[in-house]
């Protein structure tokens, strides 16, 4: 497994437990005290190193390659899952996944933007950066919900929307400000997680729900650090302070009360163990399913324009 730089201790003592455990085979010496002691100082290094992360520590992780996506989360926790594509107007964006499916019973249309594993996938998914057409069609999918009483979920996960010249002829911006205006008012429960990456409009563009939540090791963020480190300091490779300032964290973003709930990841990351990863996530979305089935669809949309109008004001 792709191991980032501050992972470098625990690689090497991974592998010295590994190459101890074939000696021990190969020879048949009993040195089990020996793994056992290794064992305990592998694990006291994890405490330590995945409980104390720093912010950017946190992004690398958000970024890790081997991070479950959205088709990873649909395919470990959902059934019955029908892919829908297309915006009507103009193709259809492979970087936004969008579709029908099922969670524990409960219809729901899903909605998630979906990176590559490779330079292949990540070329056809465009790095999980949508284009105009991408936020359309999540925008038509939404719409589809309401009219069936279908509860929506969103899986964000993206650096930014595409920036190239063809996303903004053809309405880059347009799109995301339709997104955020249509989806304030669509009447149907609409809940988003960050999976991985929750960068800019991009993010937001799909993010305009009633509860947020963001996976332990992801990050939410107005622009990405490397952009805000050019911006402000005008060197990209002061990213890492760039990611203090930013306060983009799930500890950051509960206590300033712009997202719902940080859920918790395996010691080390999601990648880790996906399928705890996605059995706490399934947990959290039908707990929160149905604390939103309480309310009627105007209780609903009151609650969700105060959610984000209060987003700002400091007392």
């Amino acid at each position: 497994m792709a191991g980032l730089d501050f992972e470098k201790p625990i690689a090497e003592l991974e592998k010295k437990i590994q190459d101890l455990r074939h000696f021990i085979s190969d020879k048949k010496i009993d040195l089990s005290s020996e793994v056992k002691r290794l064992e305990d100082k592998l694990e006291h290094l994890k405490k330590d190193t995945y409980t104390n992360l720093s912010a950017w520590q946190r992004v690398q992780l958000a970024r890790h390659p081997q991070r479950p996506y959205t088709l990873d989360y649909i395919n470990l926790i959902m059934s019955d899952f029908i892919e829908l594509h297309g915006d009507r107007l103009f193709s259809d964006d492979k970087a936004m996944v969008c579709g029908l499916a099922k969670l524990d019973k409960q219809k729901i249309a899903i909605i998630g933007h979906q990176k590559g594993r490779d330079t292949k996938e990540n070329l056809k998914r465009n790095f999980g950066c949508a284009h105009p057409e991408g936020y359309r069609k999540a925008l038509r999918v939404m719409q589809l919900a309401e009219e069936f009483g279908l509860p929506v979920i969103v899986f964000i996960d993206t650096p930014g929307a595409y920036p190239g010249i063809g996303a903004e002829e053809r309405g880059q911006s347009q799109a995301i400000a339709l997104n955020l205006r249509e989806m304030i008012s669509i009447a149907t429960p609409i809940i988003s997680v960050v999976i991985g990456e929750g960068g800019s409009g991009g993010a937001l563009g799909v993010g305009v729900t009633d509860r947020i939540f963001v996976l332990e090791n992801s990050y939410y963020s107005v622009i990405s650090p490397e952009g805000c480190a050019a911006i402000l300091w005008k060197d990209g490779s002061k990213a890492p302070q760039a990611a203090e300032v930013l306060k983009l964290t799930g500890d950051d973003l509960t206590e300033l009360k712009i997202i719902d709930e940080v859920i918790p990841e395996p010691l080390g990351g999601a990648h880790r163990d996906p399928q705890k990863t996605a059995q706490k996530l399934k947990e959290a979305l039908i707990k929160t399913l149905n604390e939103l089935k309480a309310y009627n669809k105007d209780e609903l949309l009151k609650l969700r324009y105060k959610k984000f109008r209060d987003i700002g004001i400091v007392a």
